[in-house]
């Protein structure tokens, strides 16, 4: 092989591994906004009447409960959260503070916490995979790994067994 042709694979090998390095980095971040519009038209004809004209750039819905401090979905629990970005914004990591109690106000200690949660009008997930890493005490637990790429209403939801079981779900409605 010559090495006019050697020269040229090489830069061609070496451009297409930039790419993908690129592609891999910048993709969670600024995916979303090039995807969605093109997801907004292909809608339509996957989604069922009346859903894909409520998907993208949507309101929340009318009287979406945005409190940080609520009963669980079975009353079990009181439940709030704080978060380590005040306000929280978009493309940040941060982590929160889970304070879980009884229904009467008693700490719950060394609860068995999974967290999940996405955007419900876009119908993804959330971007990463945050999750309880510690108990801090009193009640209180280290949420660590959340960040939402975009603007728009986003729910992030607990289930907690300690002594029993129920849920959670937090509504947040982000600018961006």
């Amino acid at each position: 092989m010559s090495k006019k042709i050697v020269t040229i694979l090489v830069t061609a090998a070496v451009t297409a591994t930039l790419l993908i390095v690129l592609f891999i980095f910048l993709m969670p971040t600024y995916g979303p906004r090039f995807l969605h519009p093109l997801m907004a038209d292909s809608m339509p004809q996957s989604m069922p009447a009346g859903r894909a004209e409520h998907m993208m750039n949507a309101a929340p819905p009318a009287g979406l409960d945005t409190a940080a401090n609520r009963l669980t979905d079975n009353e079990q629990f009181r439940v709030s959260f704080s978060s380590d970005l005040d306000p929280v914004v978009i493309n940040q990591m941060h982590s929160w503070t889970l304070h879980v109690e009884t229904a009467a106000g008693q700490p719950v200690e060394n609860a068995e916490i999974l967290v999940d949660g996405g955007m419900p009008q876009h119908g993804h997930g959330l971007p990463t995979q945050p999750q309880v890493t510690e108990y801090l005490g009193e009640g209180n637990y280290r949420v660590e790994g959340l960040r939402f790429q975009m603007g728009g209403w986003w729910e992030v939801k607990f289930d907690i067994t300690a002594d029993g079981h129920d849920t959670i779900t937090f509504n947040l409605v982000l600018g961006g």
